[in-house]
């Protein structure tokens, strides 16, 4: 039988104790050296402003589509502030400690911000209603602006006499592909004909011109600027209702794993309780008046 050396076995105990020890206080990668890490910035200190862990340090990437439409944006510049989105893009900025010398724009397609995969952007702004299945692919911010869908018309269609979702069922109907308001064609109105799909609004607004369709959905806002600006001959026929217990909303789009999302959903919600948001929908949505509700 071997004698073992208790003396041995003591210091070599103590040794590997010292070494765990030693492993648990090294330095552990930061998580937060990206906003594309992993977990979430909850705590005032996080959001320091001014100090998010951003795509480019000290700069605050936002996207949105091109062209960029009115009454969300203006010229089809976002850069300019003028716009609904444009002004909420620079309120949030400011919320978080970023002048608008600090906010950098990039061009991101309308489908691609809510697709799967890493963004290249702090958060996108471009109309994208929050829903469950978006979420499984990236992160929302709270809601900035409650959106109703409408349906748009050409004066000489039988779209335009329409006063339920039920007469819209014959008619040839239109939406941009992968929007909520293409959904509510197909979930609500379920018409006979398949609707047209396009991969822009503008195609959709040139069928409706050229009598393509009888008519498109669209939100609220963006039915009112057509008829007004650029489609005189079409109107606005109506507004479907709300789908359930809460109303359809507009988020910024994040990456999924996106350590800014519950800053930005912060900044958001502090423009929604101090008045900000209303104030700049009353300026740049104020043409965007109550429309007959689609029964």
């Amino acid at each position: 039988m071997h004698l073992v050396n208790r003396s041995l076995v003591t210091a070599l105990c103590s040794a590997l104790a010292f070494g765990a020890a030693l492993t648990g206080c090294s330095p552990q990668p930061d998580d937060k050296a990206s906003g594309k890490a992993s977990g979430t910035q909850d705590t005032a200190e996080s959001c320091a402003p001014g100090g998010l862990a951003t795509e480019a340090a000290g700069k605050l990437t936002v996207g949105t589509d091109k062209p960029a439409y009115a009454p969300w944006f203006a010229d089809d510049e976002p850069s300019n502030g003028k716009g609904f989105e444009s002004a909420v893009a620079y309120a949030v900025a400011e919320r978080l400690g970023y002048g608008r010398d600090a906010v950098v724009w990039q061009t991101v397609p309308f489908n691609t911000s809510f697709a799967p995969g890493a963004k290249k952007f702090d958060f996108d702004i471009n109309q994208v209603s929050i829903s469950e299945s978006r979420k499984k692919a990236v992160a929302f911010s709270s809601g900035y602006y409650d959106v109703r869908q409408a349906v748009v018309a050409l004066k000489s269609s039988k779209a335009a006499r329409a006063t339920g979702v039920a007469d819209l069922k014959d008619v040839k109907l239109g939406a941009q592909v992968g929007t909520t308001s293409l959904d509510f064609i197909n979930d609500l109105v379920k018409p006979t004909q398949r609707a047209a799909v396009y991969q822009k609004n503008d195609f959709a607004k040139s069928a409706l011109k050229s009598g393509q369709v009888d008519a498109i959905v669209v939100d609220l806002p963006t039915a009112f600027y057509i008829t007004g600006a650029e489609v005189p001959e079409a109107e606005v026929v109506g507004q479907f209702p709300d789908s359930g217990d809460k109303p359809e909303q507009f988020g910024l789009v994040l990456d999924k794993e996106s350590t800014l999302t519950s800053c930005v959903s912060g900044a958001v919600d502090a423009l929604r309780k101090d008045g900000t948001l209303a104030a700049l929908e009353k300026k740049w949505l104020s043409d965007a008046v109550d429309a007959p509700v689609l029964k």
